[in-house]
């Protein structure tokens, strides 16, 4: 896993732009403390910083491909290709050779061989750039699954990119403007495609290559998610499911640093880990390493709320006790969820105000924990959507709504709550204007079965909803908050073929033993406890410390006493203020607070200028 970006520029000589090169490459460090390299040519700037995983000696980026003692291709890259023996042997037989046993080589061959074409040869996480020297033109690549980010900004003679917006946003072309419909996609909750906040910027979609050439930009899916009729009866479908996942998880497992598992306690992780030991106990290579995140006090003290009705502490230590994993509980507290630093750095990490408060804030600290001790994470994340584990799945309200489901289920994360932003300007944005288009045009996307009516039709595009624009929001939250402690996160549950399998498979299967996510329970059952069979699904956890709250209200209130602040422009200070000074004993709705302490210092330390 790494950080890349680059710069190219058809009109000007970049080999004197080394210092600006430079500072792009260096906000990715945190994706890549191991190594880095810069390429120059008169018309391309590439960088790289390299977290090592793969053939550690080897590797190294850009990597280039020469022939006849010229350049030929400059590769940067990032992610995991998993398949990445078995396409070195196929290009091997077609003549190619290997300097290192990297991924990355493999990867810059595909493209020797098949061209921009190589994207549909391989399996994995990944978001990477190849200049083509003898064209002159750079291609921009995106995994199916958008698991890896990947920005860029078209410029009047060429394009600035990254694996961030941090990394563009060090050049002094890239103008740090939001705009109107900047503000709409940044409140509005829906992750459209290939919108990526800041004016003039863009996010490669998940499954699409961007090619840029003198004569301009251009794009092209190589990959989206397509309808069939499943004709597998739920015995075959169930075996299908754990022979994908056996697969799935014996090529993540592949590493040349210490690895370990994310464990909630939950059917996901659980069934990650759990397959994992399995897997390491018969290659004999020892236990399973699994870390889970918990707040001082959170068990003892939990109470059930409308997401989540137990703990997950006490079902990660059945799963431990089952597995035999070597595990560690990663316990934060209060204080440690609202250190200025620590909030400072997950802001820094997303780039843009669209945090999940505590939730970032934990998770950011249990992946700082865990890379004391391991390099590679696998994680649960995406299970959800793959097998309709959501409340909204299977709430009749929801999946009748004229929107996406998680915009009728009440505010889940937080992310719903308006109540400080200014009311003149939320009119003028219009907000449920913007997500009803967003939700139109995912409608018009859905894959058709023909033929395909009713209930099962309407899952189909519920399912489409999570696997397109849901998912997105959690897997850049989990990219950027382990990124930036050199955390590289694997999701199993997103390998594509999973992905299109389950997708097919009819609702009233997924749902045959009347609970959610049948198909994973049943695909698992023999390697996990009880328990964990029976559990409702419960979401990432939040912290119930009543003290969290009141510092939230202390830096808020601290925060009100400025004459000006940068978010005055968004935000109703007048409202906010009343907030903070309320006296009815009430706890204080904790997501306002985190909107305006993170929207204020994100306006301040990016120098982001609101153009509405």
């Amino acid at each position: 896993m790494c950080g890349i970006t680059g710069w190219v520029d058809y009109e000007r000589d970049l080999t004197g732009a080394r210092e600006i090169a430079q500072a792009m490459t260096d906000t990715m460090s945190c994706r890549g403390p191991d190594d880095e390299g810069l390429w120059l040519s008169p018309h391309a700037a590439i960088g790289h910083r390299r977290l090592a995983i793969i053939d550690l000696a080897g590797g190294r980026q850009p990597m280039i491909a020469e022939a006849d003692g010229r350049d030929l291709a400059v590769l940067t890259y990032s992610g995991e290709v998993y398949n990445f023996q078995e396409l070195r042997d196929e290009l091997v037989s077609r003549g190619h050779s290997f300097r290192t046993y990297s991924d990355t080589e493999v990867v810059l061959h595909a493209y020797l061989e098949w061209g921009e074409d190589l994207a549909e040869h391989l399996n994995g996480m990944f978001a990477f750039a190849v200049w083509d020297t003898r064209k002159e033109e750079l291609i921009l690549v995106r995994d199916r699954m958008g698991i890896k980010p990947l920005y860029y900004y078209p410029t009047h003679d060429g394009v600035l990119f990254g694996s961030e917006p941090k990394a563009i946003l060090a050049n002094p072309m890239a103008e740090r403007v939001v705009d109107a419909d900047g503000l709409r996609e940044m409140l509005a909750f829906v992750k459209t495609p290939e919108v990526a906040i800041f004016k003039g910027m863009y996010e490669v979609r998940p499954g699409q290559i961007v090619k840029i050439r003198r004569e301009g930009v251009t794009k092209r899916r190589y990959w989206r998610l397509t309808s069939y009729e499943h004709t597998d009866d739920i015995p075959a479908t169930v075996l299908n499911v754990r022979g994908l996942l056996d697969d799935i998880i014996a090529r993540q497992l592949i590493s040349d640093v210490p690895l370990c598992t994310l464990l909630s306690g939950g059917l996901d992780s659980s069934a990650v880990t759990a397959l994992a030991a399995h897997d390491l106990k018969a290659q004999g290579l020892g236990r399973v390493r699994s870390f889970s995140v918990d707040f001082t006090g959170y068990t003892e003290n939990f109470k059930p709320d409308a997401a989540r009705s137990t703990p997950d502490g006490p079902y990660a230590h059945d799963l431990v006790r089952h597995v035999g994993s070597d595990h560690t509980d990663i316990v934060l507290d209060s204080a440690d969820l609202i250190d200025p630093a620590v909030r400072a750095a997950v802001l820094r990490a997303r780039d843009l105000p669209v945090g999940m408060g505590d939730m970032d804030t934990s998770l950011y600290l249990l992946f700082r924990a865990i890379r004391s001790h391991s390099t590679v994470a696998l994680s649960g994340e995406s299970a959800d959507e793959v097998f309709g584990g959501y409340q909204w799945f299977h709430d009749p309200k929801a999946v009748n709504a004229d929107t996406f489901p998680w915009l009728a289920v009440g505010d889940v994360v937080g992310q719903l709550n308006l109540d400080l932003v200014d009311q003149d300007l939320l009119r003028m944005l219009d907000i449920p204007g913007y997500q009803a288009d967003s939700y139109h045009d995912a409608m018009a996307e859905v894959p058709r079965v023909p033929g395909e009516t009713g209930l099962q039709a309407r899952m189909r595009e519920i399912s489409y909803f999570n696997l397109t624009r849901f998912v997105q929001m959690l897997l850049d939250r989990k990219d950027r908050m382990s990124m930036a402690v050199g955390l590289e996160v694997r999701v199993p549950f997103c390998d594509h073929r999973l992905v299109t399998y389950v997708f097919n498979a009819p609702w009233a299967m997924k749902t045959f033993d009347g609970r959610e996510k049948s198909l994973l329970r049943a695909a698992c059952a023999d390697i996990l406890p009880d328990s964990i069979l029976r559990r409702v699904k419960s979401p990432y956890p939040s912290t119930q410390d009543p003290t969290y709250g009141v510092a939230l209200r202390d830096a808020a209130r601290e925060l009100l006493r400025g004459d000006y602040l940068p978010s005055q422009e968004i935000m109703d200070l007048v409202d906010a203020r009343r907030l903070v000074s309320r006296s009815d004993g009430r706890p204080l709705p904790r997501p306002p607070l985190e909107r305006l302490l993170q929207l204020d210092a994100w306006l301040k330390d990016y120098e982001v200028k609101v153009s509405v």
